[in-house]
């Protein structure tokens, strides 16, 4: 099976983390449930309450991982939120600037996006 997940998928992911208790999930959620519950990224606890997995939650943290090196890449300036921030400097992807605004990133942070890119870059048939 494949567990590539498409832009409507992950938008379904977040949109379960905003998701109130008791509250019916809205037609993305509820379009992308059967796939993202067979997958294993979300489940229904014993209330019925739809809620993310750990693979869920993981997968979420790394898709926005990618997308804040991606936008340090195109604007150093960009603001990244704190989590991001720190796994991104701990693993040597960023480094934050001399001026203290904004982050730089690294050798290594270009070559992990050139390689994410690659990997998800449409195939030739």
């Amino acid at each position: 099976m494949n567990d590539s997940l498409t832009k409507d998928e992950y938008d379904a992911l977040f949109q379960i983390t905003k998701l109130k208790r008791g509250e019916r999930p809205n037609a993305c959620v509820a379009r992308n449930t059967k796939r993202l519950i067979g997958l294993k990224y979300a489940a229904f606890e014993k209330s019925g309450q739809l809620i993310l997995t750990e693979k869920g939650q993981t997968t979420l943290f790394i898709k926005r991982c990618i997308d804040g090196l991606r936008a340090v890449a195109n604007d150093p300036l960009t603001k990244l939120d704190t989590g991001v921030a720190t796994f991104l400097s701990k693993k040597g992807h960023i480094i934050p600037r001399p001026s203290g605004d904004g982050f730089d990133i690294t050798q290594r942070g270009q070559e992990s996006l050139a390689d994410i890119d690659s990997k998800t870059a449409p195939k030739d048939v």
